[in-house]
């Protein structure tokens, strides 16, 4: 199934129904006076995380949704049926932003999380609702109100612990194959990787983490170059981020460039982001003579001025892996005593991918502008929408 990580949709919630002006009238019933009953209240919009969906690809060709309007009232004192709710499903890690506004409306993290994104308009009134000791016989009635509607954006987020960072070709498709059953496509040719690749992590039979692949950056990724920089999205939910750098590069540019590229590109994408915790990952050392291992290990550290947790890999030949293995599941089971000890830690995190998530959704629409203009003196892009493809139509090309 094809991958899709983000749509934009409209959704708007049923009117309720108008209330009724009617009197009673039967036969030997005397003095029978207003019976016009209530309407009904329209249906409201939610959504649902669904775990068994894994892309908004429904989303990118039905894009109007409409819940139930509320029925209008009736004689007989008879109040009109409610409308029907509308519950889009959408799968586990979905935001919904509202487009106008830039409100976030709902965040789907859990499983079975259901988060109302536009309220239903309130029934009108009958005339019964009018009538008094001095108005006997009321011609008075209400309208229903119109429900809510709404433009959103639905951002897809991979739900992982660990994230992998780096330019393309630095192994990280290779590594998340050492690590776990998952079998990424492994290619000696940049962008090998084209949508994020999650795979789960056994440590022992009861402890586990999730690991997520997602495509390489390069140089000028903020500007719309190569698949750009809206995939960095999907680490905004890891707890972990593993810079991987390749130490053998197979172009010109040098191991300490390549890891200053990838951490200017994601500093770009979000300074917050690039502030979360981060350990450096030096890859395809097997392809490095003895004698100069340790010369270019130290060359990419003095270029980041990196002060944090560096491990030694090759991710082909599993050397180095485990011990970086057993360290990340050590960092996330103390992330999860430390949330038993201290709840609020959940609400910081929270905080902290908000503030991740506006700062990438103002990154993303500067890169798309930055494309825009580009592509603004060829007769070819003029009527291109960038939202109907999945990848940068500019690498494409």
């Amino acid at each position: 199934m094809k991958f899709v990580d983000e749509a934009l949709i409209s959704v708007e919630a049923g009117k309720g129904g108008n209330g009724c002006m009617s009197f009673r009238r039967e036969k030997f019933v005397a003095k029978g006076g207003p019976d016009g009953g209530d309407g009904g209240d329209g249906g409201s919009v939610f959504v649902e995380a669904d775990g068994g969906l894994n892309t908004l690809i429904d989303y990118r060709f039905t894009r109007h949704y409409k819940a139930q309007n509320g029925q209008n009232g009736m004689t007989r004192q008879c109040t009109g049926s409610k409308g029907e709710d509308l519950v889009l499903k959408l799968p586990v890690g979905t935001t919904v932003v509202d487009q106008d506004t830039g409100e976030v409306l709902a965040d789907l993290t859990v499983e079975g999380q259901v988060e109302k994104v536009a309220q239903a308009g309130f029934h009108g009134l009958g005339n019964i609702r009018y009538k008094s000791s001095i108005n006997r016989a009321p011609r008075q009635t209400s309208n229903g109100s119109p429900g809510e509607a709404r433009n959103l954006k639905l951002e897809l987020k991979v739900l992982a612990d660990v994230g992998l960072l780096g330019l393309p070709n630095a192994g990280k498709s290779t590594f998340i194959r050492s690590v776990s059953a998952a079998r990424p496509k492994v290619a000696n040719y940049p962008f090998t990787t084209l949508v994020p690749n999650l795979g789960v992590v056994r440590t022992e039979s009861h402890r586990s983490f999730v690991i997520a692949d997602i495509p390489g950056i390069i140089e000028g990724a903020s500007e719309g170059t190569g698949l750009g920089i809206r995939f960095l999205r999907h680490l905004a939910r890891n707890r972990l981020l593993l810079h991987l750098v390749d130490m053998a590069p197979w172009d010109e540019q040098s191991a300490a460039q390549s890891a200053c590229v990838a951490v200017s590109e994601l500093e770009k994408f979000s300074p917050t982001l690039e502030a979360q915790p981060r350990w450096l990952v030096l890859n395809k050392l097997d392809l490095v003579p003895e004698e100069e291992q340790e010369e270019r290990c130290q060359a990419v550290i003095d270029a980041l001025g990196w002060t944090g947790p560096v491990y030694r890999v090759s991710a082909l030949n599993k050397e180095g892996v485990q011990p970086l293995v057993q360290d990340i599941q050590a960092l996330l089971d103390q992330r999860a005593l430390d949330i038993q000890e201290d709840p609020e830690l959940l609400e910081v995190e929270r905080n902290t991918r908000l503030q991740i998530d506006a700062e990438a959704r103002e990154c993303v629409e500067a890169m798309r502008e930055a494309i825009r203009a580009r592509r603004s003196g060829d007769d070819d892009w003029d009527d291109f929408d960038d939202d109907e493809f999945d990848v940068d139509v500019e690498w494409v090309r």
